[in-house]
């Protein structure tokens, strides 16, 4: 199973969905784009980045309230509080 996240217009994740495997197939690879077309034709809505459950692209999970940055092609947790600085290579917040 394939996992989406929905972007809004801020990027922010307000959605994750599972999309089965074969909804992504062209020429028997996986397509992000095929899957991004279909849920565009099952939602109506073209903004999803694919996010991968146990972390193996785009640096972390996506979860509700995650950032996506393009930069970076990461979704970033919400920070946790002022004291937090991003470690660059995880994308994850650590207490400075």
């Amino acid at each position: 199973m394939a996992h989406f996240a929905k972007l809004d217009e801020n990027n922010v994740v307000t959605t994750v969905v599972v999309v089965n495997n074969s909804e992504l197939l062209v020429d028997g690879f996986e397509s992000e784009a095929k899957g991004v077309e279909f849920l565009t034709g099952l939602f109506g809505e073209s903004n999803w980045k694919q996010t991968s459950y146990n972390a193996t692209i785009r640096k972390n999970a996506a979860g509700i309230g995650y950032t996506y940055d393009p930069d970076r092609d990461a979704f970033i947790p919400p920070k946790p509080g002022d004291t937090y600085v991003l470690d660059e290579q995880t994308c994850q917040w650590i207490e400075s």
